[in-house]
């Protein structure tokens, strides 16, 4: 038998996410902070360039300047409430005619408290957000993604998606249509060169704040149980890039995932939903 030559072996095959190239674009909804923010800034890091969508025209256009002074990256804002399907309809309609290389659907909002008791336009809000959108911006990416046979799309979904939480039930449900939508699209595209994995995390945040600013999220979780939106943007589209079904990043959102998937519901419900009736103040 010939000497195999040195290097990886045969049988592994590297995969990785699409190359930058001038004309197309990476996606990042839910920009202007947290793991949205990280996201763009390891993106544009890595040599892509940006669409940065949010609500907040300001905290982009600042996020865009210091992104492409840093990175020598094309960076554009599209200021949009995303949870509003008259002003996303143009946003849709745009994507679905530009080269998207990748999509990170990360934008998200979480009601606390029983649903009752809660605004119900804001409930509505609440869907039209984290799973209308999700799901409107992929079916408008993803036919250009599958012809060019390349491209990633990077749910944000939650540990939360995996069991009933009663005191974050929309939050919750909406999150159960991302963790399987994405994983149902994974089987559908995963012979056609396009990538989708699942980001499931815990409590992320960027700094910790001071003793004065902390919500009421931030005193009942004890900070070693936080990961960092830098380490999650990082964990996510190397993940991404290696096609993973699922990253759970922490040690907080990789136990609620176990209890969440292999934990009676009956048993699982009344004890997380003990713990988010506090969060409802």
């Amino acid at each position: 038998m010939g000497a195999r030559p040195s290097g990886r072996p045969a049988s592994l095959t590297t995969v990785s996410l699409p190359t930058p190239t001038p004309d197309a674009r990476a996606v990042v909804t839910g920009a202007s902070s947290g793991i949205g923010e990280a996201l763009a800034t390891e993106l544009a890091a890595r040599g892509h360039s940006l669409i940065l969508v949010a609500r907040r025209e300001d905290l982009l256009d600042a996020l865009a300047a210091k992104l492409s002074a840093a990175h020598g990256v094309t960076v554009e804002v599209r200021a949009v409430d995303l949870s509003d399907r008259d002003r996303r309809a143009p946003l849709v309609e745009e994507l679905s005619g530009r080269e998207i290389s990748i999509l990170c659907n990360n934008a998200g909002i979480a009601t606390f408290g029983p649903v009752a008791e809660l605004d119900p336009a804001y409930e509505r809000a609440q869907v039209e957000l984290n799973a209308i959108a999700v799901h409107d911006l992929t079916l408008a990416v993803l036919p250009g993604m599958l012809a060019r046979r390349s491209g990633g799309i990077l749910m944000v979904g939650s540990v939360a998606g995996n069991m009933p939480i009663p005191n974050n039930a929309t939050y919750a449900a909406t999150k159960a249509f991302v963790n399987t939508f994405s994983e149902s699209l994974r089987g559908e595209v995963k012979d056609a060169g396009v990538h989708v994995t699942l980001l499931a995390p815990g409590p992320v945040r960027t700094d910790t704040p001071a003793a004065e600013d902390a919500s009421i999220v931030d005193r009942l979780v004890p900070d070693f149980l936080w990961t960092s939106s830098e380490y999650t943007a990082k964990l996510s589209l190397d993940a991404l890039a290696k096609n993973k079904m699922r990253v759970v990043p922490g040690v907080l959102s990789k136990g609620m995932s176990v209890a969440g998937q292999y934990s009676p519901r009956a048993v699982v419900a009344p004890i997380v939903g003990t713990f988010y009736k506090k969060l409802g103040g």
